[in-house]
């Protein structure tokens, strides 16, 4: 089998491709990937196992997917699809048709948690839990290897069953980890094709040449006996499985089992859960387990049907104690889930086991082994906590367990890096590119996760690249990194980037200060204490420039991938990652024509010679921290900042309100300062059209007129026809995307707005924003109606952070200018 890799999502749909011979789709994040992978395919001609091209059908709303699923299977077409959360839950009465007719079928889920007091788009199993009693099987994924692993043995197990299988895994934490794994090709697939399943299928299809009706309705003398004949179905799918499982071992080695259990024979305390976060548990047991502790953890793999008798064989016999995890909360239960479910196991089967329940990860709360050690420790202390959540300081209810503070684990074969990034720069796709190219050209073994800020375009990314000698799982994010990049300088000022990084790591910083004194000048004290004391070997680049200068317009993440490569030659020679490099990028840029690839081909050329060595001074180790002087209000101290500085997990839930009602006009109140390019106005180029403003999408370039005295900094020109006013046009720089949308809708013959390096006009175009803050605006002298007078106007929707660009919130903004504050928006989400 071919090392290869790859994420949960093109792991999964490697398989769900292979056995299906049409697919309904609908986009929904985090599984529109597997969605968009079959789509390309399908499009480009590809076969599946029967060498077919798969029909791949886009509709207009989830519904209307499991409708269409439903009436394919019917006519026996091999069908399948890709979803989550609420596109889950738009499914549900099809589920249970599709189910009550004995449909094989797969339904592929990269689990998210649901729209409740807010949107979420991250990882947990609030979305499957919520389809647990429709009838479809219900199979977890807890790693990349599972994903496909998982999707072969449903696809197979829903044909000899003929019940149909919710294939799941956690959103984000799996179906965008991409990591080293062994890829199934499709001639091993086809020896375990089960041809008279299939067949048995097919010949159920309704057709006119051997008429039976379904659907019926029934009324209540029969009803409830009709619901109860699958029964034997169902009792035989958990042997379907195990069966199955045991067929892939015998090609692939891998063996699983409905319930698999790791940790000491003689374990006393036995943590249960399912999904990623287990292997998080699994690399905890094992370490307390060196150290004589006993315990142990039972992954769930198969959880509808539950296979109690397979359960309680798991089980070791000396278990006194178990936890039982969670990842979702099910307001006003006796219990969650799966808690219920061994609770029940152990009434049935006469366990004299304590049995105790906790929530972890809701919303993709990140957990770690120092969350599963108090786990294991509240387990085994005398007056275990029950219905507890790790992971958050719950001091309303009181339900959270303490954390450790001196515990880790720590892999001396392993190399752990951070990349800080800007959504949209690349910096995602040149990491997922990196590893593809480690993994497959070196003996290393590779894992890359990527945080994602919901704001996606615009927001923050943190690539987290774990290499290693031995195979890697740890499904949690990296805190002590040997290696720091940070793509965007702005960082610098709002995270702090170099916390945790080892003793004689390397940081790698794309600034424009390229020499010490700039240097000196420009980066913050924090940032340059922590260098000296942890004897970092630090690096900087112009990578903007560079993407400047061969055409990639702000794009650096190539720039920034090579200096990787560079300063890190111990991974894999400098010159053959260079010429790996080229070629992956040859591959990546081809449909966007000749001159891209050259671009990013020459900004590889480029980027060895721009690499610089900063021999920084001893000093360094003693200065202190300057404190921010910009006004905050105690939202902000309190609440805002520690969010925006990534610190968000230490808040408890106290600073929350209930129903998620956050307070209005606080956007202001963030500036991000992530343009490197910020418009810079030509006053003698200005016709005073507006247009700038009024094609903005973050409302951060306005027109302000004055009667005043203003700082000489604060130049103004003549207001068109407005007596005795001065007008100026002012960009918020801290607030400001640096999109260029307001340079290239300016209609001037010279332009009265050029894009400009921000380091050059920052700080004076920020004390201009403060200055047009406190003016006094006169009455708008125009009509609110026309393009010109509505940007006078206030907007009342301003510094979205939408991404850069963005093309829908104009309109919004725009609509607040007309109609002011008795406007009313509905927005749907999720």
């Amino acid at each position: 089998m071919k090392k290869t890799v790859l994420d949960g999502n093109s792991a999964t749909v490697h398989i769900a491709y292979a056995f299906c011979e049409t697919a309904f789709i609908y986009p929904i994040t985090p599984s529109s990937p597997m969605a968009e992978l079959a789509d390309i395919w399908s499009a480009s001609g590809k076969k599946n196992l029967f060498d077919t091209t798969p029909t791949i059908l886009q509709m207009q709303a989830e519904s209307g997917v499991s409708g269409a699923l439903h009436g394919a299977l019917t006519c026996g077409a091999l069908s399948t699809t890709f979803t989550c959360s609420q596109g889950l839950l738009l499914m549900l009465p099809d589920m249970y048709k599709i189910a009550g007719e004995l449909l094989p079928t797969v339904i592929h889920a990269s689990a998210r948690a649901l729209s409740t007091h807010a949107l979420s788009i991250f990882g947990d199993h609030q979305d499957v839990m919520a389809c647990r009693q429709t009838g479809f099987a219900m199979l977890c994924s807890s790693s990349v290897q599972e994903t496909m692993d998982f999707a072969l043995i449903a696809h197979i197990a829903t044909l000899q069953s003929s019940v149909p299988f919710l294939h799941f895994f956690d959103g984000f934490r799996t179906s965008h980890e991409a990591t080293t794994i062994e890829e199934i090709d499709y001639s091993t697939i086809k020896n375990l094709l089960p041809e008279k399943a299939i067949a048995r299928f097919k010949n159920r299809a309704l057709t006119p040449d051997s008429p039976v009706q379904r659907g019926t309705a029934q009324n209540e003398d029969i009803y409830f006996q009709n619901r109860e004949a699958c029964n034997p179905y169902y009792a035989k799918t958990p042997s379907i499985v195990q069966q199955t499982m045991n067929d892939l071992a015998q090609i692939t080695g891998r063996k699983y089992r409905l319930f698999d259990y790791f940790g000491s024979p003689d374990a006393e305390c036995v943590v249960v859960m399912m999904g990623s976060g287990a292997y998080a548990m699994k690399e905890t047991v094992e370490r307390l387990r060196l150290e004589g502790e006993k315990v142990g953890v039972i992954i769930v793999r198969l959880y509808r049907p539950f296979d109690g008798e397979s359960f309680v064989a798991t089980l070791p016999t000396t278990c006194k104690k178990i936890a039982v995890l969670d990842r979702t909360k099910e307001a006003g239960a006796v219990g969650e889930p799966l808690y219920t479910d061994i609770c029940a196991v152990g009434k049935e089967y006469n366990l004299s086991i304590q049995i105790y329940g906790g929530r972890y990860g809701v919303g993709q709360k990140e957990f770690t082994p120092t969350c599963c050690l108090a786990v294991i420790k509240n387990l085994q202390s005398v007056t275990p906590k029950n219905h507890f959540t790790v992971g958050i300081n719950d001091d309303i209810s009181f339900t959270s367990l303490d954390l450790p503070t001196d515990f880790s684990l720590e892999y001396p074969d392993r190399i752990s890096c951070k990349f800080y990034g800007l959504g949209s720069d690349g910096t995602v796709g040149a990491n997922k590119n990196s590893v593809k190219i480690i993994g497959e050209n070196t003996n290393l073994f590779t894992q890359a996760y990527f945080f994602y800020d919901s704001r996606k375009s615009g927001g923050v990314t943190v690539s987290h690249l774990r290499l290693s000698k031995t195979p890697i799982q740890s499904p949690y994010l990296i805190d002590t990194p040997d290696f720091v990049a940070c793509h965007n300088p702005s960082y610098l000022q709002r995270y702090d980037m170099l916390k945790g990084i080892k003793e004689n790591g390397v940081f790698l910083l794309n600034c424009p200060w390229t020499e010490l004194a700039d240097l000196e000048k420009n980066l913050p004290n924090e940032a340059k204490r922590k260098i000296a004391e942890k004897n970092l070997d630090f690096f900087v680049i112009d990578a903007t420039k560079i993407a400047e200068e061969v055409g990639l317009k702000g794009r650096t993440s190539t720039v920034m991938q090579t200096a990787f490569f560079f300063v890190n030659p111990f991974i894999m020679p400098f010159e053959t990652a260079k010429e790996k490099l080229k070629e992956e990028l040859k591959k990546k840029f081809l449909k966007k024509g000749e001159t891209v690839v050259n671009n990013n081909l020459l900004s590889v050329d480029k980027t060895q010679n721009a690499v610089k060595k900063i021999e920084y001074p001893s000093s360094w180790k003693g200065v202190e921290n300057i404190k921010s002087a910009m006004p905050k209000t105690e939202y902000y101290d309190t609440f805002m900042s520690p969010i925006l500085k990534l610190e968000g997990d230490s808040l408890p839930v106290s600073a929350f309100s209930p129903d998620g009602s956050v307070p209005t006009n606080t956007s202001k109140l963030e500036k991000h300062g992530v343009a490197q390019l910020l418009p810079k106005w030509i006053p003698d180029n200005c016709i005073q059209c507006n247009q700038c403003a009024f094609v903005c999408p973050h409302a951060t370039i306005r027109p302000f007129l004055t009667r005043e005295e203003t700082p000489e900094t604060f130049v103004t020109i003549n207001a068109i026809g407005i007596q005795d006013a001065k007008f100026r046009i002012q960009v918020s720089p801290y607030d400001c995307m640096g999109c260029g949308v307001c340079a290239n809708e300016c209609p001037s013959k010279e332009k009265a707005l050029v894009m400009t390096q921000s380091t050059e006009i920052l700080d004076r175009e920020s004390g201009n924003w403060d200055f047009a803050q406190s003016l006094q605006a006169p009455q708008n002298p125009l009509k609110k109606t026309t393009v010109k007078g509505s940007q006078f106007q206030k907007p009342l929707f301003e510094f979205s952070y939408a991404c850069a660009g963005c093309g829908e919130t104009p309109y919004i903004r725009l609509l607040t200018q007309l109609f002011g504050e008795k406007l009313i928006i509905a927005n749907a989400t999720g």
